[in-house]
């Protein structure tokens, strides 16, 4: 037998010598813990958590960052039970079929909140985030599209297939468009039309069409399209044309927001054209990310080559997600939430979010220096650009960077190309934005303007025009 060496003792012997060190003392903590290869000796856990957690500590507190539509709080007891749950695989039903049923379960409420006319005949799953779903809906209508173009004689490959769509959109369907070599047709967005301009939008439209998107919370400003007037205009074409012309509603931000605030709005399933509806459940959905979902109003809508039955640990399943194995924790986040809240838990923290956004927007409109583009009337968003003829020396930028030193994570952006000189600054209002935090902010907004006007010395040129934060 070999003799053993004394490597291994030595090795643990440092192993605890830096365990009973202090941690501040240590020789960890004397040194930059960005890597570019591995250390070769393992460190103590208290250790690497402590110094990890210091290397975080200068981005913020998420709970200030006004710049995101993410949810930024979960009740302790949603968090303890995702943290549970975080090896549950949710691609395997077979061997986690209760996690199987609160995903079904989820889909279910979806499609009654959104008033899908026989639940029995929906077709849905959640996906990462609402950009994996746009990339499902996309190709459903591209298959759909295709399908019904040869019965019909068209030639698919003379053609690029397009889809048609306010510049207003999110950047998943300009990746959407990339990955599957489709054309996008873009509305173009101007003062008078901050959403889909439905006096021009079938103009964008021909016999190579697979769909038109309507948004339900455009992400610059916070806008929902006409999706009724557009569900008309789609019907008219339909009936002329001797077409099947269908609308994918992206309700990222607005479709876990409108069913419980303005349930009167139609926008859904209630519409005879619209076919398929994605939604993040990490925006008002109040999961933290990332999940989403979509959802087909029937099984027609939903191809049959998107549908693969796999098999999986001795186990058969259908799964039409992009993605194949990652956690079911946020799944069943989800589920805690729609289980805790019922409806009108959702509905109580929506309107008293959009009240504090409302709120904000007073304070910003009293100023007198801006022009509101939203003042958190549908979904809780305030959206406003400096007046032309304000007499100020300061940028939207300047005051950007003068809330972000009192914590306000802000973004300051230009509207999409036709409207591009234009710069507006969003707060996006969540659920644990409380009306104390909310008077907070409209505090140090006022401090801010005060101090700007005051200031010597500005960063920001005022023809400068850029984003300044992340808009998402």
């Amino acid at each position: 037998m070999k003799k053993q060496t004394g490597t291994k003792s030595e090795e643990l012997r440092n192993f605890e010598a830096a365990e009973a060190a202090p941690i501040f003392g240590s020789v960890q903590s004397r040194e930059d813990i960005i890597m570019k290869k591995l250390h070769k000796d393992p460190v103590p856990a208290e250790l690497a958590y402590r110094l990890i957690k210091d290397e975080l500590m200068d981005e913020g507190n998420a709970r200030q960052n006004l710049a995101t539509f993410c949810q930024t709080y979960m009740e302790p007891e949603a968090t303890k039970l995702m943290s549970e749950t975080m090896e549950k695989n949710a691609i395997d039903k077979s061997e986690y079929p209760e996690t199987a049923e609160l995903e079904t379960s989820c889909v279910n409420i979806l499609a009654d909140l959104w008033n899908a006319p026989d639940q029995d005949r929906v077709m849905g799953t959640s996906t990462v985030g609402s950009s994996e779903a746009c990339m499902l809906g996309g190709m459903a209508m591209k298959f759909r599209w295709r399908e019904h173009a040869e019965k019909n004689g068209i030639d698919v490959k003379a053609k690029k297939p397009n889809l048609v769509i306010s510049s207003g959109f999110q950047v998943c369907w300009e990746k959407f468009c990339v990955y599957w070599d489709i054309e996008m047709r873009e509305v173009p967005v101007d003062e008078k039309h901050l959403r889909i301009n439905t006096d021009v939008v079938m103009d964008y439209v021909d016999e190579y069409t697979i769909g038109i998107v309507g948004i339900l919370g455009i992400t610059y400003t916070g806008k929902f399209d006409d999706i009724k007037v557009l569900d008309e205009l789609v019907s008219e074409y339909n009936r002329k044309n001797n077409s099947k012309l269908v609308i994918h509603v992206d309700g990222a931000s607005g479709a876990m927001f409108v069913p419980f605030v303005n349930p009167e709005l139609a926008w859904d399933f209630r519409l005879k054209n619209v076919v398929s509806i994605n939604t993040s459940g990490h925006k008002y959905g109040l999961v933290y990310p990332g999940v989403g979902w979509i959802l087909w109003k029937d099984k027609k809508y939903l191809p049959e080559e998107l549908i693969f039955d796999v098999s999986y640990l001795g186990g058969h399943m259908p799964t039409m997600a992009i993605n194949f194995s990652r956690s079911a924790s946020q799944i069943i986040g989800q589920y805690y939430n729609f289980y805790r809240y019922g409806f009108n838990g959702y509905k109580e923290i929506h309107e008293r979010t959009k009240e504090a956004a409302m709120t904000i927007a007073k304070a910003v409109e009293a100023t007198g220096l801006f022009d509101m583009y939203n003042d958190g009337e549908n979904i809780p968003i305030v959206c406003y650009k400096l007046k032309e003829e304000a007499d100020v020396e300061w940028t939207l930028y300047d005051l950007a960077d003068r809330l972000q030193m009192k914590g306000w994570q802000v973004p300051a952006y230009p509207l999409p190309k036709n409207l591009d000189k234009v710069v507006v600054q969003r707060f996006v209002c969540r659920a644990d934005l409380g009306q104390n935090l909310a008077d907070a902010l409209v505090r140090d907004f006022n401090e801010c303007l005060d101090e700007l006007s005051k200031a010597r010395i500005l960063y920001h040129d005022k023809g400068d025009i850029h984003t300044h934060g992340f808009t998402h």
